[in-house]
Formats: C-alpha cells, sequence, structure tokens
C-alpha cells in the first residue's frame, strides 16, 4: 500500500497531554470530513479546519510506495543526537491518518524505534499497536473510536458538546477553543467549562503562541 503524504516537519507537540514533546509529524493528506478546498467548506461535516492536507507539496511531503519508504522519511527529520532517554516520537495527523494508515506501517515504525501517536477524528477503526491515540469528535459526524488515550475537543460546537463524550474510555478529556475571531471568547466560555466540569482540563494551542509549525 502507498501513502501520501502532505508534509513532516521535526517540532514539538504544542497541544493537549504531550505538550511540549518533540516529534517528528507527519501529516498525511485527504480527509472523509472537508476536501479541503475553499469553495467546499460551508458544506463540508467539518467547517473550522485550519489545516492545509490537499495535495503531496509540502516540506517533506510525497507518496511513497511502501511503510519502510515512508518510516525512513520520518527517521531522517530525528535527530542524530539527541537524548537516549527520550524515544523518538512520530505524530501521524492530517487530514484523516486512518484513512490510510495501517498495521504494517505501525509495526515499520516500531521496528525503527519509534512511538507511534495519532491525531484522529475518531470515524475510523485503528489499526492495532498505536502508542497513543488523540480522538477530536467533529459535530455530525459518528465517534467509532470511542477508546484512546485523549480526547481533545474542539469548543463549542453547537452538536458536539462535551457531555456527548465525556463517558467515552479516555485518560484524559480536553476542550481546545475554536480558534477564529471569536477565539477570546470561545477560551473565556472553555476555561468556564472547565472550572465547572474538572474532568476536562483546557488545552492551548501553544506552538501558535511561540511561532513554530
Amino acid at each position: 500500500m502507498g501513502y501520501a503524504i502532505k508534509e513532516m516537519y521535526y517540532t514539538l507537540q504544542g497541544e493537549g497531554a504531550q505538550t511540549g514533546r518533540a516529534a517528528v509529524f507527519c501529516r498525511f493528506a485527504g480527509c472523509n470530513l472537508w476536501t479541503g478546498r475553499e469553495q467546499d467548506r460551508d458544506s463540508a461535516i467539518c467547517r473550522f479546519c485550519d489545516t492545509d492536507f490537499v495535495g503531496t507539496d509540502g516540506p517533506g511531503g510525497g507518496k511513497f510506495s511502501s511503510a519502510e519508504a515512508l518510516v525512513d522519511a520520518v527517521a531522517s527529520h530525528w535527530p542524530d543526537v539527541c537524548d537516549a532517554s527520550g524515544s523518538p516520537l512520530v505524530v501521524c495527523t492530517g487530514g484523516e491518518p486512518l484513512l490510510q494508515m495501517d498495521e504494517e506501517l505501525v509495526v515499520a515504525f516500531h521496528a525503527k524505534g519509534f512511538e507511534v501517536a495519532v491525531e484522529t477524528n475518531g470515524t475510523q477503526a485503528a489499526p492495532p499497536g498505536l502508542d497513543w491515540i488523540c480522538v477530536s469528535p467533529k459535530a455530525h459526524a459518528e465517534v467509532v473510536l470511542c477508546c484512546g488515550h485523549e480526547l481533545k475537543l474542539v469548543f463549542p460546537q453547537e452538536h458536539a458538546m462535551p457531555d456527548q463524550f465525556a463517558g467515552m474510555e479516555f485518560q484524559h478529556f480536553f476542550l481546545q477553543p475554536m480558534d477564529g475571531p471569536q477565539q477570546t471568547e470561545n477560551t473565556e466560555q472553555a476555561v468556564a467549562y472547565c472550572l465547572q466540569h474538572p474532568q476536562w482540563r483546557l488545552s492551548l494551542q501553544t506552538h501558535k503562541f511561540v511561532g513554530i509549525p
């Protein structure tokens, strides 16, 4: 199976429970909730995405014919000299990475010494062996991946409120204020909700604050 990758780069995780951890981000092209084209945004299931996942023309992007080829490309972004106590981490994101990821790819990453994290909308089943699963539900999209390590809900979404997901089997529950012109108001609402419902924690996009990818 081949893999279409928009971009890959080495940075710090900016969101959720692993904020601040070094990782290679591998962004898969394509999504099942939006085409990525602006002319289709108003009719999309997910209308607030701020990520370019169309095509394979980003830095480090391309079409990879095998799991080994993709893993080698990801590994080339990890520093040659690095703290031996820190396991290499790849964050598979998108778009929707689970449209393409399979067990063969997870096995190949593990063989190279990588921990494998995925950021998904939760509408697709996950291959076995993933080390970290982050689900970010979207309104009007059925969540089939109902357990994992963290649930990160962009907030507010009128038809995807936190109480709909609070009973799912995750270790961490995060509210992340929706970006855009109402971000300040959204942040205030998220803070208030977390204070009233301590199951939930606030997640901020710290990479945007410090100016890294």
